[in-house]
């Protein structure tokens, strides 16, 4: 037998017995003859590298570290589901798909809503070429490595389905068990390291860990629940989705069930709100889905969720319980939020000792005080929250708003329509991450190679302890973090000095000003063009430029005010940033394409939207996100979604990359 012969019978047999063991659990060989295959695997790949291919099992014990995660776009959006919350809610949902569609009784397959985190990979010739997080939606994030050492998601497919093909695209949860949860946070105490609170937090932190060899250590599983070639369902049914996948190779959940009308329906998620404690996972609830791909296309969606599939969350879990304090916390936003911390009290098997208040209007209508027997409640993954005061204390310590930031003692400001309180100071600590990050961005300074762990690196080994501290950092401090390699510093220190040539517009809308999104930064910087008129003007001032309401004029005023924000402001323009720009000559309004309002939506093929969003915007032209009867122009390129199709309901003008550029040349 040749190497070859020998390596591709090897990898067949190891996949025949992964799938058994992982995806089937059944195991019809033990470990140690598994391990052995295993190990002549390599032998035979490091014998001769020409045969080692990605979708091998060896490939399955995680590669080299990496500095960070790039991102790509989905298919399709991979959106959230709408939530029922009792019988009355989810024979609603009923009722509106049923009329929506005409129909008497609507058929219905019924899951189990794993609690982990969503996962889209990718096949191409029976390979697995690509894995993405969930991220915002439209766009996740590429953990490849990582998902390729998920044992129960398969690396290849040697089977076909009909409607298929060798191109598609498996959606679905990872989840940590809750045997190999248990056993991980116990290796974590051992080793004086953090635990994790559930075990969806402790798949997603794992997946995204940027060593595949942490991932490959941590029991993940995945649960396929979706089938999809070019974005779109290939079979007739959600039903012959999910057992195609079974028949390819994938690990679909057994609890699944196929019925008719919305009382079976009722039946399945009862049985399985009380039986759920005998899951070796954990469930945030259940979800029903329209089989017939047919009357999914017909119910369409709303902006954010599937008219055709709702989520039926577990219900509310109560306890009686002693408010011991009341404290505060600075949220990434700068946000305070009202804290109750509590007597440990167990609620559906977890041991709560906090609850959110959410802010001091609702501690004000509950009448909470510090010593209060309180009721609280957790439903699903919900944070637990504090439903109602059952006896005032004998000594109880009634709530105090506080006036200055608990961590950089800046004065908080409240907004009179909002019931937070907020520290403005960009360079609090207690926000000091998510602020590098959001500065750090592409949209942004766009500085390459500063991500989530470095940032977290460098704020918790106290070398930044500001915004503009990163400009004072050496090749030789950065090449002294973890997994951060004397090339990779150097790199890092290039992109910063890069940096300070990005245009005005994307430095103000980094400073991460309140309200102050990418579009209302170009027209601030249009209007003003440089940092000293923008702090100069007054509220009338600035009401009176185009787009800008009281509420932003609200914010910019406030974040001038803040002497902390002016001292990282001086030391940013010392490092050499961009606060001015020429004048841009104003077109008239009625001239050319001024006031005219775009949107684009798909890939175009030879410039980002970024591209054509500056073309559109340098002749006057407005860029919107939505389509709706003031849009003027869609700009659509290749898989161009549902904002084409309102388009052509509302009778907007459409164009293709080339009329967009022949537009812009005649009428700019």
């Amino acid at each position: 037998m040749t190497p070859e012969q020998e390596t591709e019978n090897l990898r067949s047999e190891l996949r025949k017995h992964e799938r058994l063991y992982y995806v089937l659990d059944d195991p019809q060989i033990s470990d140690a003859e598994y391990d052995r295959m295993m190990r002549r695997l390599q032998e035979l790949e490091e014998a001769h590298p020409e045969l080692l291919t990605e979708d091998s099992p060896t490939q399955r014990v995680g590669g080299a570290p990496r500095e960070g995660f790039q991102k790509a776009e989905h298919s399709s959006r991979m959106m959230s589901l709408d939530n029922a919350f009792n019988e009355e809610e989810l024979r609603e949902f009923d009722r509106r798909a049923r009329e929506l569609v005409g129909a008497e009784e609507l058929e219905y397959v019924g899951e189990l809503k794993l609690d982990g985190v969503s996962l889209s990979a990718r096949f191409e010739g029976g390979r697995m070429v690509m894995a993405l997080t969930r991220g915002d939606g439209t766009t996740g994030e590429v953990v490849t490595p990582n998902a390729r050492t998920v044992r129960s998601l398969p690396l290849a497919i040697d089977r076909r389905v009909a409607g298929v093909g060798e191109a598609f695209e498996v959606r679905g949860e990872v989840v940590m068990p809750l045997k190999a949860f248990e056993r991980m946070n116990a290796e974590q105490l051992a080793a004086e390291l953090k635990t994790f609170a559930n075990p969806r937090n402790a798949a997603a932190g794992s997946l995204r860990m940027l060593d595949p060899k942490v991932t490959a250590s941590r029991r993940l599983e995945f649960f396929a629940y979706m089938l999809l070639v070019d974005g779109r369902p290939p079979l007739p049914t959600h039903w012959d989705a999910l057992e195609a996948l079974a028949e390819m190779g994938f690990k679909v959940n057994p609890n699944r069930e196929l019925f008719q009308g919305v009382d079976p329906a009722l039946a399945y998620t009862e049985r399985w709100f009380e039986n759920r404690a005998s899951l070796p996972y954990e469930i945030d609830g259940l979800v029903l889905k329209v089989n017939d791909v047919g009357l999914q296309d017909r119910l369409g969606s709303t902006a954010k969720a599937p008219r055709w599939a709702i989520a039926v969350k577990l219900e509310a879990q109560q306890a009686e319980t002693v408010l011991e304090s009341i404290e505060v916390q600075v949220g990434r936003t700068g946000a305070i939020t009202p804290t109750a911390y509590l007597r440990p009290v167990q609620v559906g098997g977890v041991t709560v000792s906090r609850a959110t208040l959410h802010n001091e209007d609702e501690i004000e209508r509950l009448g909470a005080a510090a010593g209060d027997t309180v009721l609280i409640e957790r439903a699903g993954d919900v944070i637990p929250k504090v439903v109602r005061v059952v006896e005032q204390g004998a000594e109880r310590i009634p709530f105090t708003p506080p006036k200055l930031c608990p961590v950089c003692k800046t004065e908080l400001v409240r907004e009179d329509d909002e019931a937070v309180r907020r520290c403005v100071n960009v360079n609090c600590e207690a926000r000091l991450k998510q602020s590098l990050q959001h500065f750090a961005s592409r949209r942004a300074m766009d500085i390459d190679g500063m991500g989530e762990s470095l940032i977290e690196q460098l704020v918790d080994g106290g070398l930044v302890k500001g915004l503009a501290d990163i400009y004072d950092l050496t090749a030789e401090q950065l090449a002294g973090l973890e997994r951060m390699a004397e090339k990779s510093a150097q790199n890092i220190v290039g992109g910063l000095e890069a940096s300070k040539k990005t245009p005005f517009p994307r430095v103000l809308f980094a400073l991460g000003i309140r309200h102050v999104g990418e579009r209302i930064a170009q027209i601030l910087a249009d209007e003003f063009n440089s940092l000293e008129a923008l702090r100069a003007a007054d509220r009338e001032l600035l009401e009176a430029t185009e787009e800008i309401g009281p509420r932003i004029a609200e914010t910019i005023e406030d974040f001038f005010a803040a002497p902390r924000n002016i001292e990282l402001i001086e030391a940013l323009q010392k490092a050499g940033l961009q606060f001015s720009q020429e004048p841009k000559p104003k077109p008239e309004p009625g001239v050319g394409l001024a006031g005219k309002t775009f949107v684009l939506t798909g890939t175009l093929p030879t410039m980002t939207r970024d591209e054509a969003k500056e073309k559109i915007q340098a002749v006057g032209g407005k860029v919107s996100g939505s389509v709706s009867k003031k849009t003027d122009y869609v700009v659509a390129g290749e898989k161009a979604g549902s904002k084409l199709e309102k388009a052509a309901r509302l009778e907007v003008a459409v164009l293709d990359e080339a009329g967009l550029l022949e537009l812009l040349e005649r009428e700019g």
